[in-house]
């Protein structure tokens, strides 16, 4: 019968076949360890030469690093073997012998990986994130298809800014001038009032000349919106959605979070509530601390990193001056200098995963800000609309996938989050 190394234990004591690719071999002279791997998993399989015909031998011994093949053998358990299982092989069908691979166990740069991106994702240790981001997407809309969410899909070509940034790909849309999204958040805003919770799930674009770990030039964004939700409502949605995400991966992805050697003592932590901290209490602490911070400016990641240090969960950072946030952020009302917004700072060092805020409702002081931040009225008039038909409060947020993925993995950087990275100065493969 034809199965997948994924589940081979329902066939214990059965003979299967097996498409699959050689990752490894090694032999001992009679006996031949063919490490194989199908997507689904990792086997070995065990070609005894006494035990088989002097074609399968022959075949077995021509087998090359990433070869395809189908094998057929008995399943049986060992409690030795990673996976717990093992394949007596019994017959080997060559579909293709490999010649030179390029990517050997040895030792590769950057540059060389990321020039063979499309043969790297083929490795343990690059399959294993691929398998966890899977494995997030699917915490994701489990998560908010059981809390009574709507997906819905905002348009990737917008006519304008979401963010009220420069720092958009531009491009023409028949006569007029169009740009890649950087948000669908302004698009979810209207969704949610017309299906009262709502998310989206898609690429999103920054054209930003950053080099840094954290960073990518097109990446995945997760956009809740939120009718009838204020700001502590929303913190409490955020932090009940990642632990719902963490705590899916330390069940679903134990064997990917050891390929990856990752410490889960530290995940284990992330449920239940999350400090919080105003943005005042943030400058001071950096400030007392040695960092040179002006109270209006805007957090880098060495300010990040020592501010989430303090604790062993993601932190919250609220209430941040209404001069450095985006132009639909609701006020204070008891303090309108301050917006009612929050950024999520992930744990060891990796940075804001999520930024979100109570979005203004008031029409009047919504056009106020469209004069303040010199945005075209008739381009956003239909945004204009939400407050003007019905508005209610609301709110929402965004999570960056890649760096969840980056901060959930233990990786040191985002281009592996992602199968095929689109970075500064790469757009190939």
């Amino acid at each position: 019968m034809k199965s997948t190394i994924g589940e081979v234990k329902h066939h214990v004591g059965q003979s299967v076949t097996i498409g699959c690719w050689l990752n490894k071999k090694r032999s001992s002279g009679k006996i031949q360890f063919l490490q194989l791997r199908d997507g689904s998993g990792y086997i070995q399989g065990v070609v005894v030469k006494s035990e088989v015909s002097e074609e399968v031998w022959e075949a077995a011994s021509k087998l090359t690093q990433e070869s395809s093949l189908y094998i057929t053998g008995t399943v049986k358990e060992d409690t030795r073997s990673k996976g717990g299982f093992e394949l007596d092989v019994t017959g080997v069908e060559i579909i293709q012998v490999t010649e030179e691979y390029p990517i050997t166990p040895k030792e590769h740069g950057v540059d060389f990986l990321m020039d063979n991106r499309h043969l790297w994702i083929r490795s343990p240790r690059q399959r294993a994130v691929l398998v966890i981001r899977a494995e997030i997407i699917k915490a994701v809309q489990q998560f908010f298809n059981d809390r009574g969410f709507h997906l819905v899909d905002p348009p990737i070509l917008t006519p304008s800014s979401c963010e009220g940034t420069t720092n958009l790909f531009h491009t023409k849309y028949f006569d007029e001038d169009a740009f890649l999204t950087q948000s669908g958040q302004l698009y979810m805003e209207a969704a949610a009032m017309a299906l009262g919770r709502v998310y989206s799930f898609g690429p999103t674009f920054r054209a930003e000349k950053s080099k840094t770990r954290r960073h990518l030039i097109e990446f995945w964004m997760i956009e809740p919106e939120m009718a009838f939700v204020d700001h502590a409502e929303n913190l409490e949605v955020q932090e009940q959605f990642v632990s719902h995400i963490v705590q899916t991966v330390l069940a679903n992805c134990k064997a990917e979070l050891e390929t990856l050697e990752r410490d889960t003592s530290k995940l284990e932590k992330i449920k239940g509530s999350f400090p919080r901290i105003t943005y005042d209490e943030a400058v001071d602490y950096l400030q007392k601390n040695g960092h040179e911070f002006a109270w209006g400016e805007d957090f880098g990641a060495p300010h990040e990193t020592a501010i989430a240090a303090q604790y062993e969960t993601p932190v919250f950072i609220t209430h941040w001056p209404t001069e450095i946030k985006a132009f639909y952020m609701k006020p204070d009302p008891s303090r309108p200098e301050v917006v009612l917004c929050a950024d999520m700072i992930a744990p060891e060092g990796y940075g804001e995963i999520i930024g979100g805020s109570q979005r203004i409702d008031d029409p009047e002081l919504m056009a106020q800000r469209f004069t303040e931040h010199e945005l075209s009225q008739e381009a956003y008039q239909w945004y204009l609309d939400l407050r003007k038909y019905g508005t209610v409060p609301h709110s929402g947020f965004g999570l960056g996938l890649e760096r969840t993925v980056a901060w959930i993995c233990g990786l040191d950087h985002v281009r592996e989050t992602i199968p095929f990275p689109r970075l500064l100065y790469r757009l190939y493969p």
